[in-house]
């Protein structure tokens, strides 16, 4: 079938507000490349959005599915429970980066571990309000849109949503955000909408993903955890995105020991691609809802249990925490000295291999989304597929493969190289 009859086909038969940025189909990938329905190769440097830190059909996941498979593929874990969703848990409690004994959970997707991850939060305070920040994406639920902090496209049309919940700022350097202004308007928050004593979770994201990639610096962090501890709160951290090797640690929040979330949320490429996301936290805070107040028909489905427990084996035995920091370095290297010839390259911001390149317009200095969508068309033509962030769209953000051959990462940059030279 050719392009434009699929095409004509889609536009029938799924709506618009499902926005598809590629004008190609998927035929088959492997590890960091794609072939689409034409036979044509990409260089994959989104990831599925962060989904594939370990590839495209790692061979070792592909066993474990198809192992599963041969057993049973569902089975309810609330009605019959199975050891696989106990190994795995107990797995991520090891090391998730959480002060005394954990307990985790597993849902379906991101949104579903962020929402729960609020009701456990709730549960333990007894509390309705929940702050989040500018920038932020934590989903497309009604209440992970209201805590999201980006109103195009996510929440246009769809009000009102979820009351109690309030946005501070995030530090942003780039846009002159500081530390002491952000935690100044949780203060502010305080002040004028809810008190601190009615507030059950301050939810941030160590690295904001849609907002931008922008990193959470330390003494921000750390004001996070003394303003949740003075007032009981909750501290969330959002590891959708950044969880599972793509900063070069485990998770981001490995950065701040001193400042542990109580809980955090993961999903994306805890799967290698099959979905399922958790919730993880403080034993006590975990056991707060009472029992059948936290699952799902697929929750913690067995497929993606089996798959979960290869992507950890694999980030263990192929390193990939180490190769994420090293192909992060040589990508950051990259782009500084395309700065010398691309004056629209304004800021570049790396945690290991969670890295981005934000663009202004030269002649106004202004954050340009245009811009940046003409460099990730060209690249797209040179065979290189790249995805834009940022809360003026002006970002491109790098997620690759962290099992990226090492020649095949060398002829992706080069294509970068000459792109932002052009």
């Amino acid at each position: 079938m050719s392009h434009s009859e699929l095409e004509k086909r889609r536009k029938e038969a799924t709506p618009r507000g499902v926005g598809v940025m590629c004008d190609f189909y998927a035929a088959k990938a492997e590890n960091a490349t794609l072939w689409d329905e034409q036979g044509r190769e990409y260089i994959d440097f989104t990831a599925g959005i962060a989904v594939l830190n370990t590839g495209h059909r790692h061979p070792k996941i592909v066993e474990a599915i198809r192992k599963q498979l041969d057993l049973f593929t569902h089975t309810a874990y609330q009605i019959v429970p199975y050891a696989s969703f106990v190994t795995l848990a107990e797995c991520i409690n090891e090391i998730a980066p959480v002060t005394g004994n954990a307990k985790t959970t597993f849902f379906s997707t991101g949104a579903e571990a962020v929402e729960n991850a609020v009701k456990i939060a709730r549960a333990a305070t007894g509390r309705p309000g929940i702050i989040t920040f500018s920038g932020a994406f934590h989903g497309r639920t009604l209440l992970t849109m209201a805590l999201t902090g980006k109103v195009v496209p996510y929440k246009v049309g769809f009000g009102p949503f979820p009351a109690s919940v309030f946005h501070g700022q995030y530090p942003n350097a780039q846009h002159g955000i500081s530390t002491e202004m952000a935690l100044e308007s949780i203060e502010r928050i305080f002040r004028s909408d809810i008190s601190p004593q009615q507030v059950a979770a301050i939810l941030y994201e160590p690295i904001q993903g849609e907002g931008g990639f922008n990193i959470a610096p330390e003494d921000f962090v750390k004001g996070l955890r003394d303003i949740c501890d003075r007032h009981g709160i909750v501290l969330i951290a959002d590891e959708v995105q950044s969880g599972f090797a793509r900063t070069g640690k485990m998770f981001a929040s490995d950065y701040y020991p001193d400042s542990r979330p109580d809980l955090v949320t993961m999903a994306k490429s805890l799967g290698g691609g099959i979905p399922i996301s958790g919730v993880t936290g403080r034993a006590e805070l975990m056991d707060a809802p009472e029992p059948g107040g936290l699952g799902g028909t697929y929750a913690g489905n067995p497929l993606a249990v089996a798959s979960a427990l290869a992507v950890l084996k694999i980030i263990e035995e192929e390193k990939l925490c180490e190769r994420a920091s090293r192909l992060g370095a040589e990508l950051v290297e990259t782009l500084e000295k395309a700065k010398a010839k691309c004056p629209a390259l304004v800021d570049v911001r790396a945690r290991g291999s969670m890295v981005a390149a934000e663009f202004n317009d030269p002649a106004t200095g202004k954050p340009s989304a245009e811009l940046t969508k003409q460099y990730l068309r060209k690249a797209l033509d040179a065979g290189l597929l790249m995805l834009s962030c940022g809360v003026h769209g002006n970002v491109i953000r790098f997620l690759y493969p962290l099992t990226i051959p090492d020649a095949q990462f060398k002829d992706a940059l080069a294509i970068l190289s000459r792109v932002l030279a052009d």
